[in-house]
């Protein structure tokens, strides 16, 4: 009895476990300018999106941060577009991690740039073009698939998914835009995501261009409302259109910018005049010399002095998907934020 006891208690305990460790992780590594996002499901698989910059910092970086996260592999990985700072670490990373499929824009016509040939031939299990609409085929916590945790790509190469029936009109916002100068990089091209767990909502669009930003939501919302906006472009301003924080409505802003690259005067001013954010976190300070205007406070930057320790930021959605907590793990700091009902 005494044994059977134990052995339920054991049980009980193991499946207590499992239950509470069904979060949505996301991390973003520092890669001092560059970009790479990486998530952990609730069914324990990783997604990467980007990989740095080329040479081996940025992919040791990755590397540490999935095997600290207690992972062996990349299972899917999505590369925005052809920019070394965001493709650039990818064949490195290969030689340190098994990759499974890789996601990407592949060839394709009016293409201004293409990436190197390292990139093109480095191994992972196979490559597929991703395309507006697409959704990665995420495994399941089996606990609960009533609440999938869902990667949706809502557009890429200049070309968006069509407006849902009930899209709702976006006249009021929209008559406040101003285009800028058209930008004829690959930056334009980028991939669109939007992570979806529950009411939980991510927004990550690459170094998608300000032109084509208000693509996303004029004359038509195809985002909705977000929790979390990742920062266009790094915080530059030729990106980071208005017209998308005043339609999706993001509480937390997460800009990976480095220590003079990005988190510009009018992208900053921008998301500090929107209403709805209540944190902005940067993976550094702006040491130029506009940044004593233009930086978050020391709390919600992960590298603050001048020698970058390659400290991340942490992002963890809970089980049930009504709240998540902002943390820096270098400084402790933490902080938690309610999920926007959807």
């Amino acid at each position: 009895m005494r044994n059977s006891l134990l052995g339920s208690l054991l049980l009980s305990a193991i499946l207590v476990t499992g239950l509470s460790a069904q979060t949505l992780d996301i991390i973003w590594v520092d890669t001092e300018g560059g970009a790479a996002t990486l998530m952990i499901t609730p069914a324990g698989e990783t997604v990467l999106v980007d990989t740095g910059n080329p040479g081996r910092r940025d992919p040791e970086r990755i590397f540490k941060a999935i095997t600290a996260a207690g992972k062996r592999r990349i299972d899917h990985l999505v590369v925005t577009h052809y920019h070394s700072d965001h493709f650039g670490g990818a064949a490195e990373l290969a030689e340190l991690l098994p990759i499974g499929t890789v996601y990407d824009n592949a060839e394709f016509d009016g293409m201004p740039e293409k990436p190197t040939k390292l990139y093109r031939e480095f191994k992972c299990d196979k490559r597929v073009q991703i395309n507006p609409g697409d959704k990665l085929p995420l495994k399941q916590a089996a606990q609960d698939r009533r609440m999938p945790c869902e990667i949706v790509c809502l557009g890429t190469r200049q070309t968006f998914i069509e407006p849902p029936a009930n899209a709702p009109g976006n006249a009021k916002i929209c008559a406040a835009s101003v285009p800028k100068d058209r930008d004829g990089s690959d930056n334009a091209n980028s991939v669109v995501l939007l992570v979806k767990f529950g009411d939980f909502r991510f927004f990550d669009a690459g170094d998608l261009t300000w032109n084509q930003e208000a693509k996303l939501v004029c004359p038509n919302d195809l985002v909705g409302k977000v929790d979390v906006y990742q920062t266009t472009h790094h915080g530059l301003d030729a990106s980071n259109n208005p017209l998308v924080l005043k339609t999706t409505e993001p509480r937390v802003a997460i800009m990976n910018n480095g220590t003079t690259k990005g988190c510009m005067p009018e992208v900053f001013a921008n998301l500090k005049e929107q209403k709805s954010i209540q944190a902005i976190y940067q993976m550094h300070k702006n040491l130029r010399p506009d940044g004593e205007k233009n930086n978050t406070a020391d709390e919600y930057i992960a590298n603050a002095e001048k020698e970058c320790n390659a400290n991340t930021i942490k992002l963890s959605v809970a089980a049930d998907a009504k709240s998540y907590t902002v943390s820096i793990p270098a400084s402790k700091h933490t902080r938690k934020f309610e999920t926007t009902a959807k």
